[in-house]
């Protein structure tokens, strides 16, 4: 998929395991952002690069999807299939997780949030799940409310 956005083309794709490193990148920034970091930011980048690749590997339950701006990735969202109980009634028996949604500061206001969600939501319908859920933040309820979700029947226990 790619849109014009500010002073050129916004390209939004699948990561691949080669993303990993600039993935965890942005991971870092991401939760930083939100809470006091605790791990080493060396330790945390190598480890979670290791996580990373592991899952973007083909066939694995998680996808990546990224925003890039002339080789430069300036958003993403991460979706894990998660499977369901078998039935008997014709449901799909795959819901969708959505996580770690983040556009690095400078970049948003553009609609890249609303691109990645865009892609995400095609891939999921495109593959048939049954329902996507998320844990939003205040700030990005909008977004998620722009694109039909709801609040639903889904209880939650922080162990």
């Amino acid at each position: 998929m790619v849109t014009e956005i500010g002073s050129g083309e916004l390209r939004i794709r699948r990561a691949v395991p080669a993303d990993a490193a600039a993935l965890a990148r942005m991971r870092y920034d991401f939760r930083g952002e939100l809470d006091r970091v605790e791990e080493p930011e060396d330790a945390f980048l190598r480890r979670c690069t290791g996580w990373m690749s592991d899952r973007l590997q083909p066939g694995g339950a998680w996808r990546c999807f990224v925003a890039v701006h002339r080789d430069h990735m300036v958003g993403t969202l991460w979706l894990q299939d998660i499977e369901k109980l078998p039935n008997p009634v014709g449901h799909s028996e795959r819901h969708g997780y959505v996580s770690s949604v983040y556009v690095i500061p400078e970049w948003r206001g553009l609609g890249i949030g609303s691109a990645l969600l865009q892609a995400c939501v095609a891939d999921a319908d495109g593959r048939g799940l049954d329902a996507l859920f998320l844990w939003p933040s205040d700030r990005s309820r909008p977004l998620y409310h722009r694109h039909g979700f709801e609040a639903g029947d889904l209880l939650q226990r922080r162990l």
